[in-house]
């Protein structure tokens, strides 16, 4: 190993880390407390002991080098092994405490909270950092290894990923309550397909889910529209702007206040799992072992529980 490494300190690298989360000199230095000048002298003592620049601008904007990202993958390992070393004392301690990494697709915000704090009743001490994306940007992160854990519908196959089904991801086909399809009574997906469907962006598990559903069962929409975002996407059904197909767990506050119908689809709903995933062979932390257990082992409960506060009644 070069010497000039080994002079490298923790502080040197929480700086550069904040750099590069934050895509900003004078970001980082807010964060960290710090003024310009000094975040500037801490990454330019970096660049000295790794002999390669970190950073360049383009324009205006703020980019890593290949040296960078090779050191931000080195440091977010040096810091994961810290955090899972912290865990391991409080464990030998007899409590277990620190920070549980976890990203999930956009659909599972509903319903994630609940399941966190079930588990924080057995592990008051422990907290939460939860990132939420789309089905495309789970998958980058976990080539990133970025969290301790992932929570999905759809996982890939051919990835050599380790997923636990946990719980039904139910998705159903929605219309504002004056819709003319709300007055009918029994449907097929081919009945929908006169009317306006919104549908989430590229990249979406929910979209992609469906289109695959609704081709295998030649149901053809003429006419869609692409809304950004679930929380969007459910506002503009509401607004009458079209129907859309949708999990469950992320429209029963509307369903249940009138503000939006389930339409009667035979072929509905779609049913697909959610599941807990992290890399073949990746290392967890004491946090992340003690939550991926909790899940395992509190299936059918956890299925129940969320089942009385998602499912419709009766």
């Amino acid at each position: 190993m070069r010497k000039s490494l080994m002079r490298m300190t923790l502080r040197q690298l929480q700086v550069f880390r904040a750099v590069c989360e934050s895509g900003s000199y004078s970001r980082a230095a807010e964060e960290m407390a710090l003024t310009q000048p000094a975040v500037s002298l801490q990454i330019r003592q970096l660049e000295e002991l790794v002999g390669q620049p970190l950073f360049e601008y383009i324009g205006k904007k703020l980019y890593l080098t290949e040296a960078a990202e090779a050191l931000r993958t080195a440091g977010a390992d040096i810091f994961g092994r810290l955090e899972n070393l912290d865990m391991q004392l409080s464990d030998m301690a007899g409590s277990l405490q620190g920070l549980l990494s976890l990203a999930v697709e956009s659909s599972a915000k509903y319903f994630v909270p609940h399941l966190f704090a079930a588990f924080r009743q057995q592990h008051p001490e422990v907290s939460l950092e939860l990132t939420v994306v789309n089905h495309a940007q789970a998958l980058r992160r976990l080539t990133q290894s970025r969290d301790d854990l992932l929570i999905m519908s759809q996982v890939p196959k051919d990835q050599g990923l380790e997923f636990l089904p946990f719980l039904d991801n139910p998705i159903i086909a929605v219309a504002p309550p004056l819709h003319p399809l709300c007055s009918r009574g029994a449907l097929t997906l081919q009945d929908l397909t006169a009317y306006p469907l919104l549908i989430r962006e590229p990249g979406s598990g929910t979209r992609r889910a469906c289109e695959e559903y609704c081709h295998q069962k030649r149901a053809h929409f003429a006419l869609t529209q692409q809304i950004g975002s679930l929380d969007a996407q459910r506002e503009a059904v509401i607004a009458g702007l079209g129907l859309a197909l949708l999990p469950r767990h992320a429209v029963q506050t509307e369903l249940a206040a009138g503000l939006l119908r389930q339409l009667d689809v035979a072929e509905l709903p779609l049913r697909r799992s959610w599941c807990l995933v992290s890399s073949h062979g990746k290392r967890l932390s004491p946090v992340a072992q003690a939550f991926q257990r909790f899940v395992r082992e509190q299936r059918a409960q956890i299925q129940q529980a969320l089942a009385l506060r998602f499912e419709p009644a009766g």
